[in-house]
């Protein structure tokens, strides 16, 4: 599992004009909880851009004031007219004790409707999970082989390790394979003539 190493600033002021402050000095107020501590520190976009920025899931190693905590991130939030980074929340990872995240969603082997012409249409992007820390995976995975033209697959089709409790809608389409235009229309055409010949 990839492990991003991030150094914090610890803060004491707490509130919309010490926020304000750091971020005019280029610093993103961050907080921690979910374990014994909360903790309320600041980066610089530098330090988290590989964590926020990726499709992937990655766990930090964030170290603020001497102590080291493995962490996710649960939320952020951004500016609404520029999408800068306002504000970072982060999520302890304490072994026994189950986190909810969010993994990217893979696709596995070759599509038979990809062969004929078929195009393959993520639908899913990332899952929602429980887990427990020591059970975490970094991504999940969904066999495409048996897909033929016009075929769906949905989240209860996800292959699921053991320890992992999948969180969303059995029922939502995951990945389907669309049936081109031009391909549709030369399928009408030989029905069509077919319809003919048997006359």
């Amino acid at each position: 599992m990839e492990t991003i190493a991030i150094t914090g600033q610890s803060r004491t002021g707490l509130g919309k004009k010490p926020s304000k402050d750091l971020r005019n000095d280029g610093r993103i107020p961050c907080v921690l909880y979910g374990g014994q501590d909360v903790v309320h520190f600041s980066v610089t976009l530098n330090d988290v851009k590989n964590l926020i920025y990726t499709p992937d899931f990655r766990v930090a190693n964030l170290t603020v004031d001497g102590a080291t905590y493995r962490c996710i991130v649960k939320d952020y939030q951004l500016h609404p007219l520029t999408s800068q980074l306002t504000h970072i929340d982060f999520l302890s990872l304490v072994e026994g004790q189950k986190v909810k995240l969010e993994v990217p969603v893979r696709t596995k082997g070759v599509s038979p409707g990809v062969k004929l012409g078929g195009k393959l249409q993520i639908k899913l992007r990332r899952a929602k999970v429980k887990t427990l820390p020591e059970q975490m995976v970094t991504e999940l995975y969904i066999d495409i082989t048996s897909m033929d033209l016009g075929h769906s697959l949905r989240v209860r089709d996800i292959i699921v390790p053991e320890g992992i409790e999948l969180l969303n809608a059995p029922s939502i389409p995951v990945v389907t394979i669309e049936i081109p235009r031009a391909l549709r229309s030369a399928a009408a055409a030989e029905a069509k003539e077919t319809g003919k010949k048997k006359k």
